[in-house]
């Protein structure tokens, strides 16, 4: 009796997530367009994609500098290099149709990826990879996205400071040159990683190769649909930016929000800002998982000390503020650099995994390793 009354329950409550998805996309579909409901059910795809098949960034990275496991970052690649065949023609063709996630290379980009690097091992989590985390009820995510997002306010709002300290010219591959040169250059990170990977732990997993593929899926859609890469970094900081400036605080200040595009987002309605929805979506996608599965809400306070909560703020809050001098996340340089032909993109992966080094060295002295 009481098997048969969980059950009844549990198709209760995952009836109520498909209806409350549906409803959502729907109501935003009708009054604010199409597009913007077709966005938020990317963003929905995204978080169900990655809390439903435990696939990120941070967590791949670890497992193979720590235990040389490689399979994590080939699936990242190959979701990439799936993208880029579609993406990089694509841009090339509709140029003012489709953009890229483009961005200078520089001091301020190459300091902020390392930084970026280290913070997201920290608090095992990169920005999908934190919205996931809040989203499914984790603490350490919960904390940390907050000032991930105060953070990524104040890297945008000095970020033109940072970027006069020294920068090329946008670099970009582009035509069918441009995808040979990307896919050979995966082609050979990832047979570089393959090949300093311990053996027996090659192999892809069946859930890796799904997750790459749903993922190269929805980022295609996410460029087609919004005519711009999927990213994470930007709208987190736009949250606050419209908070701040409902307060009354002059953003004219900062010539980045004084840009007429920057404050005109600021203005607007965010369900009208592509990043954000697809944030948005993350979070409650990940969130709608957690629900689904019997008791995914209920995770425990890990008994950490107070300083490994402290580090948590400050490492979300350096996760915003590099990010934003980095030109994106994983999610926004690395992944949707890479695939839209941004050579940015290749110096942020090289520069956020030696970061990355230090945040595993970091993590138990700042004692976050969980105890029993």
């Amino acid at each position: 009796m009481l098997e048969k009354q969980a059950a009844s329950g549990g198709i209760a409550r995952r009836s109520a997530l498909i209806l409350a998805a549906l409803v959502a996309i729907g109501a935003l579909a009708l009054f604010g367009g199409a597009r913007y409901g077709f966005m938020l059910a990317i963003g929905l795809g995204f978080g169900i994609a990655l809390e439903g098949l435990r696939f990120g960034f941070a967590g791949p990275w670890r497992a193979m500098i720590v235990r040389r496991e490689p399979a994590g970052i080939l699936a990242q690649l190959l979701a990439i290099g799936l993208v880029s065949i579609v993406a990089i023609p694509a841009i090339t063709s509709h140029p003012g149709e489709l953009t890229g996630a483009q961005a200078p290379i520089g001091f301020a980009m190459v300091g902020g990826a390392f930084v970026f690097g280290a913070a997201m091992q920290v608090v095992m989590g990169c920005g999908s990879g934190t919205l996931v985390n809040a989203g499914s009820g984790n603490p350490i995510g919960l904390l940390a996205l907050p000032f991930f997002a105060i953070g990524s306010f104040f890297g945008a709002y000095g970020l033109i400071w940072w970027t006069n300290l020294g920068a090329l010219p946008i670099l970009t591959l582009r035509g069918t040159s441009g995808l040979a040169v990307t896919l050979i250059l995966l082609a050979l990170v990832a047979a570089t990683v393959f090949f300093l990977g311990k053996r027996g732990s090659r192999s892809l997993p069946r859930r890796y190769v799904i997750a790459a593929l749903v993922l190269a899926a929805l980022a295609i859609a996410n460029l087609l649909v919004a005519g711009q890469p999927w990213g994470v970094v930007y709208g987190l900081g736009l949250w606050v930016a419209k908070g701040v400036n409902g307060m009354g605080f002059d953003l004219t200040q900062s010539a980045f929000y004084a840009a007429p595009g920057s404050i005109t987002r600021v203005n607007e309605s965010l369900l009208t800002d592509y990043t954000s929805l697809t944030d948005i979506g993350l979070i409650a996608g990940a969130f709608g998982v957690a629900a689904w599965r019997q008791g995914g809400l209920s995770q425990k306070l890990p008994s950490y000390p107070a300083r490994a909560w402290v580090a948590t703020v400050v490492a979300g809050f350096l996760l915003g503020y590099s990010s934003r001098l980095a030109f994106g996340c994983n999610v926004g340089a690395f992944f949707s650099g890479i695939s839209t032909g941004s050579l940015h993109g290749w110096v942020w992966f090289a520069a956020a995994f030696a970061g990355a080094y230090l945040g595993i060295w970091l993590r138990p002295r700042l004692g976050l390793e969980a105890r029993a």
